[in-house]
């Protein structure tokens, strides 16, 4: 019962990534169809019957991809956000900081190949 609190949880977090750029999406998805494949398989197969968030779960899930237009969006937003914040930020340690804790997850999502019928879409 706890994961699917859980999976709700993350769905409602996907939701106001879509509608907030700084928020990512598919992060959120991805925890939710983890909890929901282990809780219920209702909710599970909904989200991924889900015409626009279903194929980028079944992408990650079977390819590890993710669609071109989702990694430009998400490394861009992470730019932005880390710029902003070294703006904003009076203390050089701070903007370490958030750089530092950026730099990771910029890593992986650079690295990450695109899905195979999304490669030449934007």
């Amino acid at each position: 019962m706890l994961l699917k609190y859980i999976g709700l949880l993350f769905v409602g977090l996907a939701m106001a990534g879509a509608a907030l750029p700084v928020l990512p999406t598919t992060p959120f998805l991805l925890v939710a169809a983890a909890c929901f494949a282990k809780s219920s398989p209702r909710l599970y197969n909904k989200l991924i019957s889900n015409k626009v968030f279903g194929p980028m779960i079944l992408d990650w899930q079977e390819h590890r991809a993710i669609p071109k237009r989702a990694k430009i969006i998400s490394l861009i937003s992470m730019v932005l956000a880390v710029a902003w914040s070294c703006y904003v930020l009076p203390e050089p340690h701070w903007q370490l900081l958030v750089i530092a804790l950026v730099t990771g997850p910029f890593i992986f999502i650079w690295r990450l190949p695109l899905s195979e019928d999304k490669k030449s879409e934007f």
